[in-house]
């Protein structure tokens, strides 16, 4: 399996509702401190994955997503998660870790 295939094999067990960090999902496939090339994946990575709900260290929507960050935060309000100031507004509280 390819780091890619690990990557979104991840992001696509996210729970709806839920959100994950690109750090948290470097960490969890072995290449901690990768955040950046699971943002690169998610820029160009499948649109069946559900990449909305991979957010910023500070919970913060990505700029890059298709549509713009207020494309993220629609598709994140349709799993009853709200944003605020472009960021997850009970980010703690979503934040999920596998196997939690």
């Amino acid at each position: 399996m390819t780091l890619r295939d690990m990557i979104e094999a991840l992001v696509e067990d996210i729970p709806p509702g839920r959100v994950m960090t690109y750090g948290d999902i470097a960490a969890c496939v072995g290449h901690p401190g990768a955040g950046r090339v699971v943002g690169m994946y998610a820029h160009d990575g499948s649109p069946e994955v559900p990449w909305h709900r991979v957010v910023n260290a500070a919970g913060g929507l990505a700029a890059g997503y298709e549509g713009g960050r207020g494309a993220q935060q629609r598709a994140l309000a349709a799993e009853g998660v709200d944003c605020r100031n472009d960021k997850v507004a009970d980010f703690r509280a979503r934040r999920w870790w596998p196997g939690e």
